[in-house]
């Protein structure tokens, strides 16, 4: 039902399994681009119920509650009344027995695992868990120099901008980094920030978000060229050094571009010396 859930299900080659997929927010990874052009596309953001059961699923998965909004694919009991189950991440699920209030990397290597055992290949899974690990091991090694530099996680907005606070992504890659989320101490997992407050802050580093769906502030570039026209902002030193660093927004989701989201800071920071 997005393209978190899409890729994830991708990565563990059950293309031809798949009877549709929705809201595509990037360009699919290169190296699932192929399998994915051989999967109906149901809708540009969600479907709503009606497109989802044409499609005759036996399973609905979605890594975000809004799939499940009553304009969307309608509540999963209802799903369920009709015969059609419907998985939400464990970092979105209403349940505390069963979901996870903060995200880890471990929890999402754990949905890896739990998706491709539901779809019969664990084999698969336990592959692909496998090389993401490595990869994680490899960009902590990587970033051990850097530990304390103070990080800004930018993700959107320009009057109001949202940064990242705590039980998110951005926190998870700061904690495996060892480096400081400079809104750490913010409850909320995307709280609204103010840029008063972000100068007073004074991030070593700025992580952009680089979002393709074209809203004020959304794209690395547009942030950018934001944060160095802005009076307040201009004066950091971290913009005026141009110590920046880019992943893509969803990345900063629980998915299997996760770990490239670690490899991304890891080798900015060292490309930056920070």
């Amino acid at each position: 039902m997005e393209q978190n859930a899409t890729e994830i299900l991708l990565s563990l080659g059950l293309a031809g399994r798949m009877a549709g997929t929705s809201y595509q927010t990037d360009p699919v990874l290169p190296e699932l681009r192929s399998a994915y052009d051989s999967v109906p596309v149901l809708a540009k953001l969600y479907p709503a119920r009606e497109k989802v059961l044409a499609a005759q699923p036996d399973f609905i998965y979605s890594t975000f509650t809004s799939a499940y909004a009553r304009d969307a694919a309608g509540p999963r009991k209802d799903l369920a009344k009709l015969g059609v189950p419907a998985y939400l991440s464990r970092f979105a699920c209403e349940d505390p027995a069963t979901g996870e209030k903060a995200v880890t990397f471990d929890g999402i290597f754990a949905e890896i695992r739990q998706i491709a055992t539901l779809f019969g290949v664990p084999g698969r899974g336990e592959e692909l868990v496998t090389g993401q690990q490595a990869r994680l091991t490899s960009a902590v090694d990587t970033a051990r120099s850097h530990r304390g530099t103070s990080l800004l996680w930018y993700y959107s907005g320009t009057s109001t901008p949202y940064i990242a606070g705590q039980g998110g992504v951005p926190a998870a890659i700061s904690e495996k980094l060892g480096v400081r989320n400079a809104y750490g101490d913010a409850k909320q997992t995307w709280p609204a920030g103010n840029w008063e407050q972000i100068a007073q802050r004074n991030p070593d580093v700025i992580v952009l978000a680089d979002l393709t769906r074209g809203g004020d502030g959304d794209s690395a570039r547009s942030k950018v060229d934001f944060l160095r026209s802005n009076p307040v902002t201009a004066k950091l030193e971290a913009v005026q050094a141009g110590r920046f660093i880019t992943v893509s927004g969803s990345s900063m989701d629980p998915s299997v571009r996760s770990v490239s989201a670690v490899e991304q800071v890891s080798a900015g920071l060292a490309e930056l010396g920070r």
